[in-house]
């Protein structure tokens, strides 16, 4: 019985193979419509009606009909790739925030029929070859940036040669392009908000280096939400580093060695990486996280809600970014025009235990 089967579906695959490729004509004769119409329709170029357009994508299926792609991309002279690049992640990490950019991105590009080509990110003028060759080789027919910075070559590059991308980022406020961001200031804002009306008046922030674009535009809503309740800003109490677990930990331990009469009940860090950082610090000089030190992360990876305790933490809409990034970027290779050409989203403090 088993190799009956068996036999059936090798019987099965020779006559797919040996069957005559389906034309628009064969789909356009199943549907009663012409093929000029099935065409169009196919390939988005022609509003029919709704029971119309059915009959032909039912008959589409019911042939087996594939487009050839490369005949489509050659006539549209488009290659309906998306070029995205970003900073690979070590082996040893997990970037729980990427995969749900990078998900997102993937499922709006298909949805409207286009295919995301990712290559490595690389720093300095390095990166603008990588864009270029994509162009002159016609391999894509727009690019989703990331890990943008200030003076970023990729955005001064692209807004000279005319081509269509958008970044996930801002940059100089000077430069005008398409963009997506997250609003990184509200959300420190909103974390030292919460702490201040927990009576926190000490709190600390673990900032980035003074070159980070993205750590600068948290750390602003650090500094506004203290002066709008006119607390006093400790300059021992504002430490910057690499947003790494180690740093996270140096800082806070630096923190922890002030004097009693300004050393931090609560502190702020710019990811969740520098949070998980800091609450170990605590532990080693015997506090208790959440009531002899607050911690409130930003990002909000999935696996900081199972830390103990768990850690409060700023929550980005990275899946929405990531779709709003690739709908902007298609209708502007649609020839559309974007619905929000620079879109500003709001990140939410999510409170646990830590905090």
């Amino acid at each position: 019985m088993i190799m009956a089967n068996v036999r059936a579906n090798v019987r099965l695959k020779e006559h797919k193979a040996m069957s005559p490729k389906v034309t628009l004509k064969a789909v356009a004769s199943r549907a009663g419509v012409s093929y000029q119409t099935v065409s169009k329709v196919l390939n988005g170029q022609l509003q029919v009606a709704p029971e119309t357009r059915q009959r032909i994508l039912d008959a589409a299926q019911a042939l087996g009909y594939r487009p050839n792609q490369i005949a489509r991309n050659m006539r549209a002279k488009r290659s309906f790739m998306i070029g995205y690049s970003w900073v690979q992640t070590s082996p040893n990490q997990v970037n729980h925030i990427l995969d749900q950019f990078l998900t997102s991105m993937v499922r709006e590009a298909e949805a409207a029929g286009y295919h995301l080509l990712p290559f490595p990110f690389r720093e300095g003028q390095e990166q603008v070859e990588d864009y270029r060759e994509l162009i002159d080789t016609g391999r894509v027919d727009g690019f989703v940036l990331t890990s943008v910075n200030y003076n970023d070559p990729r955005i001064h590059f692209l807004m000279e040669r005319g081509f269509p991308f958008v970044s996930f980022g801002r940059s100089n406020p000077d430069l005008d392009f398409a963009w997506v961001d997250v609003d990184g200031a509200a959300g420190m804002r909103q974390a030292v908000e919460h702490l201040l009306r927990r009576g926190h008046r000490r709190i600390a922030a673990l900032a980035w280096p003074e070159d980070s674009r993205v750590g600068n535009e948290r750390l602003q809503g650090y500094l506004q939400a203290l002066q709008a309740a006119q607390v006093e800003i400790c300059p021992d109490c504002l430490l910057r580093g690499e947003g790494t677990f180690e740093v996270g930990r140096e800082m806070t331990l630096r923190l922890l060695d002030l004097p009693a009469e300004k050393r931090p009940t609560a502190l702020v860090a710019l990811n969740d990486t520098m949070a998980i950082g800091a609450m170990y610090a605590a532990r080693e000089r015997g506090l208790e996280v959440g009531r002899d030190l607050a911690v409130i992360g930003f990002d909000d990876a999935p696996m900081v809600q199972y830390l103990f305790p768990p850690l409060s933490s700023i929550r980005q809409p990275i899946a929405e970014a990531g779709r709003k990034c690739v709908e902007t970027l298609v209708a502007m290779l649609e020839g559309r025009q974007p619905a929000e050409r620079q879109v500003l989203l709001l990140p939410r403090l999510i409170v646990r235990a830590s905090g």
